[in-house]
């Protein structure tokens, strides 16, 4: 029971820097610092995102086009609709910073690690889940920022000029860049990928340390009560249980099997934190520490529930195979 339910260990070095950042957080020339460092840190994750994604996998998978309408439905459709309908919660539920938040998670892409290995465990079509997520992450480099600057225009996010030059530089090209030298690069990756994992997640432990750093200077633990934190806890759950249910009935209604509809539920109802933590820190600056609290939460959630569920659904499909003892 205690190892169905314990925290993620990353979540836990996230809280740590967060932790961190409340009791000591960096000033002045230390700032100035971990300012430039931020920008190359982030410009490091795209570009290994850009190499590990394989535009082959993505091309190679267009026969499940209707898996991955309906999965890139959920993650870039469902999901900000829901969103949306969140913010419209007086503040006296939910504080208007972080409804902001668990928008801006709403409009993320899904994750690519862990819906693959979910589906996995749970039996699905991993083949299709290695496509779904990569496209749901290839496009989410571009269309997640187009709608942030929509649907959070209200908290001063918009297209102009100086924050469409730090997506194109920080996020854009990077990503790019990391694309086109993948067939020299892609197998050096695939070789270290443990030492360039741990790269890449210190670095979005630095970038979350820097984040709220920014927050704490600002005030932001005199903006929130233990009812916001309660109530956050609240919204995410109810998120999460309503793609949950969503994503199966609808899966099940459009006729896939279940080897389809287990990836469709896991791919479809994930947000990626590695490309939300820096993506929130390049288009909300020094507001970013609110903004990226609900992820992190709603990403501890995601994995404690859907490991449940794959493990559920994995017995479920081992029962069905197993074949009844032959009667006297």
């Amino acid at each position: 029971m205690f190892r169905r339910f314990r925290p993620d260990p990353y979540i836990v070095a996230l809280l740590t820097m967060v932790a961190l950042a409340s009791v000591l957080p960096a000033r002045g020339v230390v700032e100035d610092v971990l300012d430039q460092l931020i920008i190359v840190a982030i410009g490091f994750l795209f570009f290994l995102y850009g190499a590990r994604l394989s535009t082959e996998t993505v091309i190679a998978g267009i026969r499940h086009w209707r898996l991955h309408l309906l999965v890139l439905a959920f993650t870039f459709v469902l999901f900000p609709v829901l969103g949306l309908a969140i913010r419209l919660l007086p503040d006296a539920a939910l504080s208007s910073e972080l409804a902001a938040g668990v928008l801006f998670l709403c409009l993320l892409p899904s994750t690519v690690q862990s819906s693959i290995a979910f589906v996995s465990i749970a039996k699905g079509n991993v083949a299709a889940a290695i496509c779904t997520a990569s496209l749901s992450n290839v496009l989410g480099v571009i269309v997640t920022p187009l709608l942030v600057a929509v649907v959070l225009s209200n908290n001063g996010v918009s297209l102009s000029g100086g924050t469409l030059l730090r997506i194109v530089v920080q996020l854009l090209v990077p990503f790019a860049l990391g694309q086109a030298l993948r067939p020299w690069i892609g197998g050096f990756v695939g070789r270290h990928k443990k030492v360039l994992g741990l790269l890449d997640r210190g670095s979005i432990l630095l970038v979350v340390y820097t984040a709220f750093s920014g927050a704490v200077v600002a005030g932001v633990w005199s903006k929130l009560s233990g009812w916001d934190l309660v109530a956050l806890v609240v919204v995410c759950c109810a998120l999460l249980a309503s793609v949950l249910v969503t994503t199966s009935l609808v899966s099940k209604r459009l006729g896939f099997n279940r080897a389809d509809r287990i990836t469709i539920v896991f791919a479809g109802s994930k947000k990626s934190l590695a490309t939300g933590v820096p993506m929130a820190t390049v288009i909300f600056g020094t507001g970013a520490g609110l903004v990226i609290l609900p992820l992190m939460l709603f990403h501890q959630l995601q994995l404690i529930v859907c490991a449940v569920l794959a493990r559920r659904w994995a017995a479920a499909v081992e029962a069905d195979a197993t074949p009844e003892p032959a009667r006297a």
